[in-house]
């Protein structure tokens, strides 16, 4: 059977590009309105911006022209115009490759839980999938927790690092490191047995039981369905202790879970949440 080659097709790929650039508003995808504002939808180098790219390499989309986009690059342009799982798909087609996987494994967070987190701009709040792994913070989650985007491989998963990288333990109380040592290793069971063998669960699975004596011990003794505590306690290199509430709101679909933190108003914890705020993202660089 002869296969078949998907080509790019610039006129269709501009004229989606645009017609979503334009149903856009800035307040849609948490970005600043501004005073004397006359441009129908979002510019183009607004749109740039949300996805990590220059104004000019966009607008040369738009206007047909330049390189066949890789699939990383239309990834960026689906998740930064808040594209739901069917427009990601029609956007990969467009430009000339296949979609990529739904389900567990997919990265693309629904534009529901984007719309959701965009509101939450001064408040710790960020995205992850089911196996730790973040996708997007708020700056105050960057203040609280450092930027846990910038990690790759396994090493991306909050359970993984757990195990490999001693510096992880030192943001949450030594009073809860048992405790937490047992979650993410119920939890990585539970997904591991969900998704199977050769699901990244179990690949992470197979490498810290080479890797890691602690995690070796913990799972032989196959604790199931020990769920995080509703209080978080961390331990904040420049404001101190806090102890704060987690809420959390799952995408089912996506397997992708909302995270939001905050403190009790009037606590000492609260007040310090406060500061850290004015501290911003630096906090931890």
């Amino acid at each position: 059977m002869k296969e078949v080659r998907i080509v790019i097709d610039r006129t269709g790929l501009a004229e989606f590009l645009r017609r979503r650039r334009e149903s856009l508003q800035p307040e849609d995808v948490g970005l600043p309105r501004g005073r004397r504002r006359r441009t129908h939808g979002l510019r183009r180098e607004e749109v740039a911006f949300l996805c990590h790219m220059s104004t000019d390499y966009y607008a040369r989309l738009e206007r047909e022209r330049g390189p066949q986009p890789s699939e990383q690059m239309i990834a960026s342009i689906a998740q930064g115009l808040h594209l739901s799982l069917d427009e990601r798909d029609h956007l990969f087609r467009l430009a000339g490759h296949t979609p990529p996987t739904r389900g567990a494994d997919s990265e693309h967070i629904s534009p529901g839980l984007l719309r959701i987190l965009d509101r939450l701009h001064d408040t710790p709040a960020e995205i992850v999938t089911e196996l730790g792994e973040t996708l997007r913070q708020t700056p105050p989650a960057v203040a609280l927790t450092g930027d846990l985007t910038v990690f790759s491989g396994p090493a991306r998963s909050l359970g993984y690092r757990w195990f490999t990288n001693p510096a992880t333990r030192q943001l949450y109380a030594p009073d809860d490191h048992a405790f937490l040592t047992r979650m993410f290793v119920s939890g990585l069971r539970g997904v591991a047995t969900l998704r199977g063998p050769g699901s990244r669960a179990a690949h992470y699975v197979e490498l810290l039981l080479a890797q890691s004596e602690e995690f070796r011990q913990v799972w032989n003794d196959h604790e199931v369905g020990i769920r995080p505590d509703e209080v978080k306690h961390f331990v904040h290199p420049e404001v101190g202790a806090l102890e704060l509430n987690c809420q959390t709101l799952l995408d089912p679909d996506q397997s992708h879970i909302l995270i939001v933190y905050t403190a009790i108003p009037g606590s000492e914890s609260y007040e310090r949440l406060q500061l850290l705020s004015v501290i911003g993202p630096q906090a931890l660089r």
